[in-house]
């Protein structure tokens, strides 16, 4: 398909969050108010990119924007290359994500105004955004793992925000442990395709297992791992002991 959205476009709704971090970090002492007007631009600027994003493939059946990747890491015979890839389900989960966190963005300038941590929540929050469009944009197993580590870190980082509490200290702690354990099956997951099939690129290995080249044990191994980490990020059962003390961190940050 060819593409009518830049590539320039795509890599700006993950970077936007992410500059607006890398800034209110930089600022935050000097102009501490601004951080959430800077927030609310950026995310506001990757919703309307990822609306450009979303007319782009909206009713156009096997649509997927594929850029061209970029060589990041080499170890022996395992590149890692940098890439993003747009289809219509990431494109629709593009929309979820930017439009949920501009409204939680808004509402926590009145909710965290007079916090000594105004700021650092902000730039806390932006990490977060880009963290879950870098998962949502990732184009292969590698940089998945990255992001969702990185969504892993900003809950560890917001729930126990006011870390001068006993309690919240405690939460961040419990809620990084368990889900841990949920990233372990995650981790085993894109082991075991690498090493069976030699494939990180989720695009590839998609047409592998279309084409019957990857065996039905092991996709069904593939995707116990997965689901594994999602039963570990989401709170479901068994791993869902750390998500009532996740009420510790400022309430905004449970609806994102």
């Amino acid at each position: 398909m060819l593409n009518t959205v830049p590539e320039g476009i795509v890599w700006a709704i993950f970077l936007l969050p992410l500059s607006s971090f890398v800034i209110i970090s930089l600022v935050a002492r000097r102009w501490p108010a601004w951080s959430g007007y800077i927030t609310i631009a950026a995310i506001g600027l990757s919703f309307l990119f990822s609306l450009w994003v979303l007319d782009s493939v909206i009713d156009k059946e096997g649509a997927n924007l594929g850029f061209p990747t970029h060589e990041w890491l080499t170890i022996g015979s395992l590149t890692v290359n940098l890439g993003l890839t747009v289809d219509g389900l990431s494109a629709i989960m593009l929309m979820v994500v930017t439009s949920v966190s501009f409204l939680v963005q808004v509402y926590s300038q009145g909710y965290m105004h007079g916090d000594r941590g105004y700021s650092r929540y902000f730039a806390f929050m932006s990490l977060f955004t880009a963290a879950m469009l870098g998962l949502v944009l990732a184009e292969n197993l590698i940089m998945l793992f990255v992001f969702w580590e990185m969504v892993g870190l900003c809950s560890y980082l917001l729930i126990g925000f006011w870390f001068e509490r006993p309690a919240a200290r405690a939460a961040a702690t419990k809620a990084f442990v368990v889900t841990r354990l949920g990233d372990l099956g995650f981790l085993s997951a894109i082991l075991l395709i690498w090493t069976q099939t030699g494939e990180l690129d989720i695009p590839r290995i998609q047409e592998m297992a279309m084409a019957g080249a990857i065996s039905n044990v092991i996709l069904t191994w593939l995707a116990a791992g997965v689901f594994a980490g999602a039963v570990g990020k989401s709170a479901q059962f068994p791993l869902h002991v750390w998500l009532p003390d996740a009420m510790e961190g400022p309430t905004p940050v449970s609806a994102l």
